[in-house]
């Protein structure tokens, strides 16, 4: 986020602090005018040319930078762990804790353990009954995989 003294264009397209448009003007010109107002001249791109500058308040610049960054970081890849035989109470429990996750954005791997290839079955229809119940929330990143003695299947949010 360049700001301030720190834009380096010989003009910009101004916005004003409630999103009204002040139009193109000479850098120095805005700089005046953020210094009257006591708010700071923030750059939002550079990839245009004249750079859009907006007058922000100098809290509100910060608390920007800090969702943006927050809103950049990549989302982790939580492991729900269940069993094939699994009660309807602890199914419902699984459920809403993935649910819980893909909605704060995070990645969500399902694995379901066996014992035996009887109970793959089971687990493979289990993770469709997830997937099937889950899909308002989250999209399948892999296919179910189901390799030795467990099954599992990644899900990511949707938003």
């Amino acid at each position: 986020m360049i700001k301030n003294e720190k834009i380096k264009a010989s003009e910009v397209y101004v916005t004003g602090i409630e999103g009204e448009d002040l139009g193109i003007m000479p850098t120095a010109e805005a700089l005046k005018l953020a210094k009257q107002l006591k708010v700071d001249l923030v750059c939002t791109s550079l990839l245009s040319s004249p750079p859009p500058c907006q007058l922000i308040g100098a809290g509100a610049a910060r608390q920007k930078q800090q969702q943006d960054a927050k809103r950049d970081r990549p989302a982790k890849l939580k492991e729900i762990r269940l069993t094939a035989s699994i009660e309807d109470h602890d199914y419902e429990t699984k459920q809403q804790q993935a649910r819980r996750l893909l909605q704060s954005g995070h990645a969500v791997m399902l694995v379901v353990k066996t014992g035996n290839t009887k109970q793959s079955t089971a687990a493979r229809k289990l993770l469709e009954d997830l997937l099937r119940d889950l899909k308002a929330d989250g999209r399948p990143t892999t296919g179910i995989q189901v390799s030795g003695k467990q099954s599992m299947v990644q899900l990511d949010p949707l938003n």
